[in-house]
């Protein structure tokens, strides 16, 4: 029986979308092994559902993102799987995407040391809206 987790992080708007191509930028894989790279390396903080990854990869794909091939699944040419691949609009849209996030996280920790800077009360530091949600146990 698997390992339920009692925390959950949501992500960003967006942060799916460049999991995806960065995980991608090693290589074709299918839906699969893209929620397994992205699980495992996230040490499994991350666990991408089916219900979010496909429509995901299907966005990117009309975007001209990435591409998609049905293949032989390896070894057992009786079953195809569909395989996704990192286009040059993809690789080009990743590097704006990473630029993004690499603001977005210097924003976020200036707030914070801002806050940690003023020393708001508990109580209300309790009150501001989270971008990031994590429950714990």
């Amino acid at each position: 029986m698997p390992k339920e987790r009692c925390d959950r992080l949501e992500l960003l708007q967006g942060t799916l979308d460049m999991l995806i191509l960065r995980t991608l930028r090693f290589g074709p894989a299918h839906g699969h092994q893209i929620s397994k790279h992205i699980h495992r390396t996230t040490d499994d903080v991350l666990q991408v559902e089916h219900g979010s990854l496909y429509p995901a990869l299907h966005r990117l794909e009309r975007k001209g993102w990435i591409t998609a091939k049905w293949e032989p699944a390896g070894k057992d040419l009786k079953r195809e799987f569909k395989y996704y691949r990192l286009t040059t609009a993809g690789k080009k849209q990743l590097v704006a995407e990473e630029s993004k996030w690499k603001q977005l996280t210097r924003a976020i920790a200036r707030v914070n040391v801002a806050l940690a800077a003023t020393a708001i009360p508990a109580w209300r530091a309790s009150r501001l809206d989270p971008i990031v949600m994590l429950r714990h146990e």
